[in-house]
């Protein structure tokens, strides 16, 4: 695929399942975050793979983090969380882990985290890998950081989601490009 048809068609797959990409096409995903915009070069993010059981040991850890907020949370609201996280045989947490610089702030290095997010999604839409890059409450709660082991400074910028594709992709429409890009 062309660096562009990539740039231009890449849409959110929704339906993602079983078999997990090959190692190589996996390779490519995870070489992909090393290109991303990072002003002076300090890879501010790691990434954790969550796959096989370990998608259990999330859902529980989303229910724990429910029942801080809301301790009469139903079975069904439980269930439902308890899923979330086997809706694809990977989740990539992508972890902004930002360090000390005097001109390169926190913020910056969070985009800079969210920038390599983004060439692995690219790369997984340009192998024909399925990915949709997911947040919501959980990637903020404290309870999910802390049982993921984050550091007290480190944020979680995505779940990315990534499987094989087995049903279509978000339909998006192609947007008025003058309503979005002015002379100034």
């Amino acid at each position: 695929m062309q660096a562009l048809d990539a740039l231009h068609l890449r849409s959110s797959v929704p339906k993602l399942g079983d078999p997990l990409p090959a190692p190589e096409v996996l390779q490519n995903i995870y070489q992909a975050a090393f290109r991303a915009a990072d002003h002076g070069v300090l890879r501010p993010w790691r990434f954790l793979l969550v796959k096989g059981k370990s998608r259990e040991r999330l859902g529980q850890l989303f229910v724990e983090a429910a029942l801080t907020d809301n301790p009469e949370l139903s079975d069904q609201q439980k269930l439902k969380l308890q899923a979330k996280p086997l809706r694809a045989p990977l989740i990539l947490i992508t972890v902004s882990n930002s360090k000390e610089h005097p001109k390169v702030p926190a913020f910056e290095q969070d985009l800079s985290a969210a920038a390599a997010t983004q060439n692995m999604l690219l790369a997984a839409f340009a192998q024909n890998v399925g990915a949709m890059w997911r947040t919501g409450p959980m990637a903020y709660h404290p309870v999910v950081k802390k049982g993921l082991g984050l550091a007290a400074h480190e944020k979680i910028i995505a779940f990315l989601y990534i499987g094989t594709i087995t049903g279509g992709t978000k339909t998006l429409t192609e947007p008025d490009l003058s309503s979005f890009f002015q002379d100034w």
